[in-house]
């Protein structure tokens, strides 16, 4: 009957006909421009085809449809949004087309149906899942809601509320959830999934009057009451404080209740239109975009270097053991090596620590633990060091200390191990002038705690193989890590972006700033903390270390010239959480557990340090004196290809330090600011020095527009 790319049409028996999606040459099906299109072409064949009775619609992959091409969304999001509208109208009536077809729609769900592969089922009269199927509508992680009919027919389909839990929540359901709320019509097993679906059809191409009231019944409007509004537009900031989609959509919800299905439609367009130029959606999109490509990056490296089997960790200090668990726990047998039993005793305790934490709370077995416990050997020799295809030095941050380790494993592991250096600001050019072998060494840079964060930075030395670099990057992809290559500078990339941001912090302090309404107003722009709990966080003499040493690297622009609030906490014995005093006090409760509260030593303190005594300052003016340093520190490292594109500074930006989702990194931030508006505040800050100076690149991406996407 019809035969595309993505789909195909074929007649079935008795009148009756089979809609399949089925993209050649790819694994999953999903909707982009030519899937729609090629649906459309379909769509006429049906509504042409004479003694139709009945329509089945169903999948040839594993999973039924999972979802839109983000890809396409990066070009159709920079349109107006007019223009965008139109062409989300013309998508969303080929679904309302499918939807009229004078037949029964029976949709056969098996695997994911999940956004627009979802939004399709609900323009069928009837969905049958397999027991193994999920469903559901993830726009929001992406910082939109659903645009292809979702947001006017599930209401219709399954009433207000759990439309709107799952539009909020954007969790994938699973099949027995689905028939509990009314989403779908029948759970069978996937094995029968077929015969079910074709059977439900004939059932219903045998009983006009059964589908068409069922389909007339989703037409009109639904129940939402004042008091669910009130209570979802709650639970829309709490969810989604810094996304404008979540309260939007109950709003559109609201806004669709009492009218028809055709203008509900029209109605979820504009909304859709709207919020599809927000910067939150624009950075969600591109961070899910930046994501697929790193993958993508991380899977070469795989294929283009040595696969790891067995690893193993010099130092089994708390980092030590964290990096050997991670690595056990992916399947890779490690060597930790000590110099005294207490130190390979902390490092096991580590370890079970860990695992016992994941026993307890059921994400692990007992047996399970045993096993990837048993996967760790310590040790205090070099024993079995001949056998392994990395090693990762976990050691004191001390050049020589690293030297002298690094060169003596250099001599008994075979002479294409690839070793690693845990540093996170010694260079690895000097670390490696101790070795026979440079080629074979790398920077492995673990953020802590190791198991929870997902960054790993490999930075590459002077002399530091394409092989080995691939070796160590691929080794924490197996890790679970999301790998991002750096050249060695000081700071590598992340800390010394993050030293640029605290530097703007401090400078504002020595102004006059009150650091409890700096920490207050990044919080509100979506950091997780503010930076002056960040400094209680780190440590204050190991934020002094860091400041001292990245800024000596950058003196012409980073070196303060007064003494700034850190390194005056020290100076006062103020060290953080771990003495208890910082910027804040730091108490544990019952349990342990950590609390801050302010104290009024704190002020005085800072007094002595700001020569021209406190200061207010506007929210806007506190983001950016801190926030532009950053930025403009980013657009340092991409200039000096310390990384190779915007998509690995600022993934490393989210992942490391956790720079606000919805902003999408500092480069994003500098393309929805725009060149000129970046340039502008640049000339704004100029007064407070070369911290704040553009590079002269951003000063023609200001005349020709330029971005970093």
């Amino acid at each position: 009957m019809y035969h595309g790319k993505t789909l195909y049409l074929k007649a079935l028996d008795d009148h009756l006909a089979e809609l399949c999606f089925d993209r050649q040459g790819d694994v999953f099906n999903k909707f982009d421009i030519t899937t729609v299109n090629e649906l459309s072409d379909a769509i006429t064949v049906l509504e042409h085809t004479a003694g139709l009775r009945g329509v089945l619609i169903s999948s040839a992959k594993d999973a039924f449809v999972v979802g839109a091409d983000i890809f396409e969304f990066t070009e159709l999001f920079v349109r107006s949004e007019a223009e965008l509208a139109a062409h989300n109208l013309g998508q969303s009536r080929v679904f309302s087309r499918l939807a009229a077809l004078p037949v029964p729609l029976v949709c056969e769900i098996n695997g994911l149906a999940l956004g627009g592969g979802f939004e399709v089922s609900l323009a069928c009269d009837y969905r049958v899942v397999g027991d193994n199927a999920k469903v559901g509508l993830p726009e929001i992680g992406l910082g939109f809601f659903p645009g292809l009919g979702g947001m006017a027919r599930l209401p219709r389909l399954v009433g207000a509320q759990t439309t709107i839990d799952w539009v909020l929540s954007g969790k994938a359901q699973d099949a027995s959830a689905a028939l509990l709320h009314g989403a779908v019509d029948r759970v069978v097993s996937a094995s029968h999934l077929h015969d079910a679906a074709l059977e439900l059809l004939r059932e219903a191409a045998g009983n006009t009057h059964g589908w068409q009231d069922s389909r007339q019944r989703r037409v009109g409007g639904f129940a939402l009451l004042d008091e669910q509004v009130e209570a979802a537009l709650a639970e829309a900031a709490r969810l989604h404080p810094h996304v404008p989609a979540a309260g939007a959509a109950i709003r559109l919800l609201q806004s669709t209740a009492a009218i028809g299905l055709a203008d509900a439609l029209l109605a979820e367009n504009r909304a859709f239109a709207a919020i599809a130029q927000t910067q939150a959606a624009h950075a969600l999109m591109q961070l899910f975009v930046n994501d697929q490509l790193l993958r993508r990056k991380a899977r070469n490296y795989s294929r283009s270097s040595r696969p790891v089997t067995r690893a193993a960790v010099l130092g089994a200090g708390i980092m030590g053991g964290g990096i050997a668990y991670t690595s056990a726990a992916k399947g890779i047998g490690v060597l930790m090596k000590d110099i005294t039993p207490n130190a390979l005793e902390l490092g096991m305790g580590e370890a079970s620590k860990l695992l016992d934490r994941q026993v307890t709370s059921g994400r692990l077995s007992q047996d399970k633990a045993d096993h990837i416990l048993a996967a760790i050997t310590p040790t205090l020799s070099y024993t079995g060091f001949n056998t392994v295809e990395v090693v990762v030095e976990a050691v004191v941050e001390s050049l020589s200390i690293k030297q002298t380790v690094l060169a003596a494993v250099e001599q008994v592991v075979g002479t294409d191990t690839v070793l690693a250096s845990n540093t996170s600001s010694l260079s690895i050019g000097e670390i490696g002038r101790a070795l026979e072998r440079p080629e074979n060494f790398v920077g492995m840079h673990f953020f802590n705690p190791v198991p929870l964060m997902p960054l790993v930075e490999v930075i590459r030395g002077p002399r530091t193989s394409d092989a080995a670099a691939a070796t160590i990057a691929g080794y924490a992809s197996s890790m679970g890590k999301t790998a991002i290559v750096v050249q060695d500078c000081p700071g590598f990339l992340v800390n010394r972006i993050l030293t640029a941001n605290v530097l703007g912090f401090l400078r504002l302090v020595h102004d006059g700033a009150d650091f409890r309404q700096v920490d207050a107003e990044l919080e509100a722009f979506g950091w997780p903390m503010g930076p002056a709990y960040l400094q209680d966080v780190i440590g204050m003499d190991t934020s002094e270390h860091v400041i001292d040493f990245i800024s000596a690297g950058y003196q012409a622009r980073m070196a303060p010239e007064y003494q700034h609030a850190v390194k005056h906490m020290v100076a006062n014995g103020r060290l953080g959480q771990k003495n208890g005093k910082g910027f804040y006090l730091h108490e544990r409760d019952e349990r342990g557990r950590l609390h801050k509260r302010i104290d009024p030593d704190v002020t005085p303190l800072l007094a002595k340090i700001q020569a021209n005594g406190p200061r207010a300052f506007s929210p806007e003016e506190m983001v950016d004196r801190v926030m532009l340093p950053m930025v403009i520190e980013a657009i340092h490292c991409l200039e000096q290809s310390v990384a190779e594109s915007a998509v690995e500074i600022d993934m490393a930006l989210v992942l490391g330090l956790g720079f606000p989702r919805h902003v999408g990194g500092p480069l994003k931030y500098a393309d929805w600011l725009g060149p000129h508006v970046l340039l502008e505040r640049c000339e704004q800050y100029a007064h407070l020095g070369p911290l704040y100076a553009p590079t002269a690149q951003m000063r023609e991406r200001a005349i020709t527009g330029a971005r970093y996407y």
